[in-house]
């Protein structure tokens, strides 16, 4: 009997080619032994006539495209993120807060400080629930309200659920022409219980300030010494809609703009809390602007659960009181261990 001639059909989509018996005798008699053919070796087809000792060696490696270069994707996201601003397919909540803005153009322009200028690191964030209603309250410094701003970015960036801080503000940030609209489109909004409570029971994360102005605005002298933390509103607000209360220190952020004067005239015609004299401005004019480069340390403490108080404590004094005493004790002892164990202001 005729040996079965072999005709090559195709190439397949690696580049091989594929082979077809032009007879078949008995079952694949001489075209198959045990399921595979003597034509075989290794799973590869090879060709009449290849010497069967011959190993034809591994299969070629199928192509792989390229990857984009990083200019490349950046360019694409902000062409798509001009895209949806321009056709209006971006969503803004009740409070103002636009999380597409938020994300592609105001993070992005605060991370070169946090990453690169103050190089933040980031302590206890397993302490911050990944979803879920909950209060981060903070110290306050730093003369301009930076450390606010760097504590969103910290737990958006560093945080697994990447969340959002929805800050509490004065009404005095609202008025300001350009601050204050773009604070809102941030997530911020004005620190009255309301708003607060409103945020919390559907979910948000919260952040509140208790110190206000006494603490930003206080003179290098008295730096992380806590002042007076009010009268407990956002105590009060915690309990009524049970979430936790995450005590948060911050270091660094009073070696920014060292205050050591104050110009209340100039103050009072801009109808400002204070006007500040650093060693820097106003005598560099607006170079006197640029903060100093200190080493900021962010941590987060453990949580102060609220849920097992109850919310009808929300009205007694005492409660609020003994609670937001211990919130305010936290946070000074921590920013104590901290400043205890930092080398150096600029270095860490």
């Amino acid at each position: 009997m005729s040996e079965a001639r072999i005709i090559p059909l195709h190439v397949d989509d690696e580049g091989h080619p594929q082979w077809r018996s032009g007879g078949q005798t008995n079952g694949h008699t001489n075209g198959h032994s045990n399921g595979h053919a003597n034509g075989h070796t290794n799973g590869h087809a090879r060709p009449a006539g290849a010497d069967a000792g011959t190993d034809p060696g591994p299969a070629p490696e199928p192509a792989t495209e390229a990857t984009p270069p990083a200019w490349e994707e950046a360019l694409t996201e902000s062409l798509a993120f001009l895209r949806r601003r321009f056709s209006g397919d971006y969503a803004v909540d009740d409070f103002g807060f636009d999380a597409d803005l938020t994300d592609n153009l105001l993070l992005p322009a605060l991370r070169p400080l946090y990453q690169k200028w103050f190089r933040v690191e980031t302590i206890g964030m397993r302490n911050v629930p990944d979803s879920g209603g909950a209060l981060v309250v903070s110290n306050h410094s730093g003369t301009l309200p930076l450390d606010a701003l760097m504590t969103a970015v910290a737990l958006h960036d560093d945080h697994p659920a990447q969340r959002h801080l929805r800050m509490l503000g004065a009404d005095f940030m609202f008025r300001l022409p350009v601050a204050g609209s773009l604070a809102r489109k941030q997530g911020s909004t004005l620190a009255c219980t309301p708003d607060a409570e409103r945020l919390m029971s559907t979910g948000e994360l919260v952040g509140v300030w208790p110190e206000g102005f006494k603490g930003v605005g206080k003179p290098f002298r008295d730096r992380y010494k806590l002042q007076r933390f009010g009268r407990g509103g956002f105590v009060s607000a915690a309990l009524r809609t049970g979430v936790p209360i995450i005590p948060c220190s911050i270091v660094g952020a009073e070696e920014t703009y060292p205050k050591i004067g104050d110009l209340k005239p100039l103050a009072r015609l801009f109808g400002a809390p204070y006007f500040p004299v650093t060693p820097l401005f106003p005598l560099l004019g607006p170079l006197g602007l640029i903060p100093l480069p200190s080493k900021w340390y962010i941590e987060f403490g453990e949580p102060i659960y609220t849920d097992s108080i109850g919310a009808a404590e929300a009205d007694d004094p005492m409660t609020v009181f003994n609670l937001t005493d211990q919130v305010r004790e936290t946070i000074q002892h921590t920013l104590y261990r901290l400043l205890s164990q930092r080398r150096n202001a600029f270095l860490g």
